[in-house]
């Protein structure tokens, strides 16, 4: 399991994809449109989402916002360290 922190900036665009990995997040602050499969929401701060892996997501950021998320195994291209 691997936590990290995003800063995400106003009108930014987090394009299409999906990944192999569990992706659990809350937004600390701010408001993001979040598509998770056919499926779009709007984001505000205090909120939470999960997202299965293989499963298609995107996001547009509609204002400054701050991300905590925790993805499920931990990837490793976002370590800084990495012991096996």
């Amino acid at each position: 399991m691997l936590m990290s922190e995003f800063l995400l900036q106003k009108g930014a665009l987090l394009p299409s994809h999906d990944h192999p990995y569990e992706q659990t997040g809350y937004l600390v602050k701010g408001n993001i449109k979040l598509t998770i499969g056919e499926v779009s929401k709007n984001i505000h701060q205090s909120d939470s989402w999960s997202i299965p892996p293989g499963v298609i997501h995107f996001a547009e950021i509609i204002e400054d916002s701050v991300a905590i998320e925790v993805f499920n195994p931990a990837r490793k291209d976002y370590l800084k360290y990495y012991y096996e």
